[in-house]
């Protein structure tokens, strides 16, 4: 029988500690660690209730999908789901930049007569959405037309009311090649799109330049390596010869290891967030290695930047590091850790939380940015007015050093 124990997972169980949100093709995670390494689920809260639950389950098999679904609804735990074998292999290929979809980064919302938080009216009001927090660039939904704060009504003609983000991303995955009918409701309409599932072969960071002084950074996800990508993106350039817009809109989390080393980037040393696992110290994660804490940087945000993105820009935000340009963010606070069953299927449960330096839970709240762009305006209109900011501290930094120069250390 299947059992978690005072000891931790079953030898051979993957635990990795998450941060995230839900995407198509690309849910976001935390920490991970090898299996031999596995730390045991805290003897509180909802892994708690979870353990006992496995524990209890008579015969020599674990519990049904249906009885862990079920259990999991008992909770009270908003962020427990349940991975079937193949969502739990996508999930892990994830992590390491491969996954096949149609590029859309889901997000669920309660709405209220009919409109979303992005101003989005609802054909039939609902009293929970599913929402297009972000579209991958150059991807099958972008090349059709879908956009982010679109609210999802049906896949492949079937309706998805009271499906949850998860359910509307599996039925969105699928082979390469295959097509997939997608219904969104937008500006009190409904419209169908036609898409092609394909396999995603290009890294999560892509780097632009639109003149000889700024460089934008785009960062889709936090999956394996992407901190390196950022800091060699950045090295590349040099110190203080332009500005970097780095943008995180509808990016829906990735491995913290891998946001803690984005922060660093930038940093010259000190905190980038501080962790709290249930029943045991927090613990504060600071820089890996001295990044380049002189070059004027702008983060771009909106409503899909979740989880592990949030812990970038809300680090950079609270280290005086970054102006934040764009709307409200996700506001994703918990952490989770799924634990592998032997089918090879997965129970993910809260464990923790995580706070940024100055000590801000985000859960529910998100980060208000410093200079605000309506959500419901084009991707367009949030990149230039990151531009139109950057210029300006650039233009700031120009007049400080022609006046004897500035300490910026």
């Amino acid at each position: 029988m299947f059992r978690l124990s005072g000891r931790g997972p079953r030898a051979g169980a993957i635990v990795i500690a998450l941060v995230c949100a839900y995407a198509v093709g690309a849910i976001s995670a935390g920490e991970r660690r090898s299996a031999n390494a596995a730390r045991p689920l805290p003897k509180e809260g909802t892994a708690a209730r979870l353990e006992a639950f496995l524990a209890a389950s008579p015969g020599r098999n674990a519990p049904s999908p249906a009885a862990i679904e079920s259990m999991l609804r008992r909770l009270g735990d908003k962020w427990a789901r349940y991975y079937s074998p193949r969502e739990y292999e996508e999930f892990r290929g994830r992590l390491d930049g491969r996954y096949s979809g149609v590029g859309l980064w889901l997000a669920g919302e309660d709405v209220q007569e009919g409109t979303t938080r992005e101003g989005t009216r609802l054909a039939h009001a609902k009293a929970h959405a599913v929402l297009v927090a972000g579209v991958r660039p150059s991807s099958a939904a972008e090349r059709a037309g879908v956009r982010g704060g679109d609210a999802i009504v049906a896949v492949g003609g079937r309706p998805v009311a009271g499906w949850d983000p998860s359910e509307v991303a599996m039925a969105l995955r699928g082979r390469p090649g295959t097509r997939v009918e997608l219904t969104v409701a937008r500006d009190g309409e409904e419209r169908r799109f036609q898409l092609v599932r394909e396999a995603v072969r290009t890294g999560d960071v892509s780097v632009t330049s639109a003149d000889d002084r700024t460089r934008t950074i785009r960062v889709d996800a936090f999956s394996r390596g992407v901190g390196r990508q950022v800091r060699d993106a950045v090295a590349g350039r040099g110190h203080g010869t332009g500005g970097i817009l780095l943008d995180l809109r509808g990016n829906p989390g990735g491995l913290l290891e891998e946001a803690v080393e984005t922060a660093s980037v930038f940093l010259s040393t000190g905190p980038v967030v501080t962790y709290e696992r249930d029943g045991a110290s927090p613990r504060t994660l600071t820089v890996t290695r001295p990044g380049d804490p002189l070059t004027p940087l702008v983060v771009l945000v909106d409503g899909g930047t979740a989880s592990a993105a949030e812990v970038v820009a809300g680090s950079l935000r609270d280290r005086d590091r970054a102006v934040i340009v764009g709307s409200r963010t996700f506001g994703k606070g918990a952490v989770q850790e799924p634990v592998e069953l032997p089918d090879g299927s997965a129970v993910e449960v809260t464990v923790g939380r995580y706070r940024t330096p100055s000590g801000r839970n985000l859960e529910g709240a998100g980060i208000d940015p410093d200079v605000t762009v309506p959500a419901d305006r084009p991707p367009g209109v949030v990149e230039r007015r990151g531009r139109s900011v950057l210029r300006g501290l650039l233009a700031t930094l120009r007049t400080h050093d022609g006046a004897g120069g500035a300490d910026r250390s």
